[in-house]
């Protein structure tokens, strides 16, 4: 058993715990147990009925508004455990400031996240905050509306249904991003050639309506990802990258992105893969491995998803990953997603219609594909050399047929639809 993001060891009682005990309750459940030394070691605390009372009033004392946690005491070791839970009156603070886990670490949040989670305990989201301009302008929704829901007219009360409007009369946040021109950031949209060195397209779509950002995204895709392919007398479309894929991993980054940073969405198109990363994390309340499954309709921005869903833009709350993951089905090419506390990103490889492994590719590719292995475990099973082993993981890697788990001595190898499915909520 090993510290991470939602474990924590302590030999001793002192007040740094607390500073953990805010990060638990402001950012995920976790586990502080106490008389572990950092490297696993049980040792054990000593008066441990008198430390467990300590543990209770410095909680009650130090940590504002009220936590929700139990402690528990294994008298055969003298181990205790603390467990957390996550808080819905935030922020949770430790001597006026709140704090978040980095990993093992426990650090002070900045500015920024403070105010989101402020936002948080009071139940609301930036998109719902009123917007800073209020002279906004409707067409390209008005004219989506109106087309979409059969409407003869977009009036005010329909952007209120649409909760484009607040109680007190004025436009949110949603309705700037989804007006006409507004002064937020959007996509950046960058085709390479047979390097990054050399770029063919650079587009910035900023400061205008999702809705048209969206369409002009879909709009390159196609001029780079589809073509027609004539055999005989026939004449076929192909498309390199499905075009379902990309237009919900697009809608996905528009719909979960955080908007209260001056950050575009960036599209890197490249002649064998797309990438596609958004700005902010995950939504809180969802794992990294409930949002891989798909299934699970979490919005950062509820309004802008609903309003997507009202006009078609998508095809049904929380299903966007099972579609592109589906969309790959028979290709040995899968969608990768790579999520971290700052960004999601997410890679549509080009899907090939002949099998271009070869051989040797195929005896390794086949090994990944229900399991996570060393590359000496391969060597082991599949009779190559090591400088050859290493030489095709590094093929397949590259090309985007098997993924890394880990660094260094501790790397592992795995099909990338496999590493998502054994991903465990946390």
């Amino acid at each position: 058993m090993n510290e991470n993001k939602h474990l924590e060891f302590k030999e001793t009682l002192t007040n740094t715990f607390l500073k953990t005990v805010s990060a638990f309750a402001n950012y995920g459940s976790g586990e502080i147990i106490f008389g572990i030394k950092n490297n696993g070691d049980i040792v054990g605390v000593t008066n441990a009925s008198q430390i467990c009372l300590d543990i209770e009033n410095k909680i009650n004392d130090a940590i504002k508004p009220s936590v929700n946690y139990a402690i528990n005491l294994d008298k055969k070791t003298n181990i205790i455990t603390l467990s957390v839970q996550e808080g819905i009156h935030k922020p949770y603070l430790y001597k006026g400031k709140a704090y978040k886990r980095n990993d093992t670490a426990t650090i002070e949040v900045d500015y920024l996240e403070l105010t989101r989670l402020i936002l948080e305990g009071e139940n609301t989201s930036f998109e719902e905050l009123d917007s800073k301009k209020q002279s906004l302008h409707f067409s390209l929704l008005n004219e989506k509306l109106v087309s979409r829901l059969n409407l003869k007219e977009v009036s005010k009360d329909t952007l209120k249904t649409l909760e484009l409007i607040n109680k007190n009369g004025k436009f949110n946040n949603a309705a700037a991003l989804l007006a006409d021109k507004n002064e937020f950031p959007g996509l950046e949209v960058v085709k390479f050639g047979e390097s990054i060195n050399i770029i063919l397209n650079r587009e910035s779509i900023n400061n205008e309506s999702i809705i048209s950002q969206y369409e002009k995204a879909i709009s390159i895709y196609k001029k780079y990802y589809h073509y027609e392919k004539i055999k005989g007398s026939l004449r076929r479309k192909v498309e390199a990258i499905p075009q379902e894929a990309f237009r919900e991993a697009l809608a996905n980054s528009l719909i979960h992105r955080t908007w209260d940073v001056n950050a575009n969405i960036s599209i890197f198109m490249y002649d064998d893969k797309i990438e596609i990363i958004s700005p902010g994390g995950l939504p809180s309340g969802i794992s990294e491995a409930e949002y891989l499954r798909g299934g699970i309709s979490i919005f950062r921005n509820r309004i802008i998803g609903n309003i997507f869903l009202r006009l078609q833009m998508i095809e049904k709350l929380g299903t966007g990953i099972r579609r592109i993951n589906e969309s790959y089905i028979n290709s040995k090419k899968k969608p990768v997603y790579e999520i971290t506390d700052k960004s999601i990103k997410i890679l549509l490889p080009v899907i090939s219609e002949k099998n271009d492994l070869t051989d040797d590719e195929e005896i390794i590719y086949n090994l990944l594909k229900n399991k996570i292995l060393s590359s000496s475990a391969i060597i082991e099973q599949c009779n190559f050399g090591k400088t050859k082993v290493v030489k095709l993981l590094n093929q397949l890697v590259a090309r985007g047929y098997i993924v890394t788990i880990g660094n260094g001595k501790a790397t592992q190898y795995t099909h990338p639809q496999y590493l998502h499915l054994t991903k465990k909520p946390r």
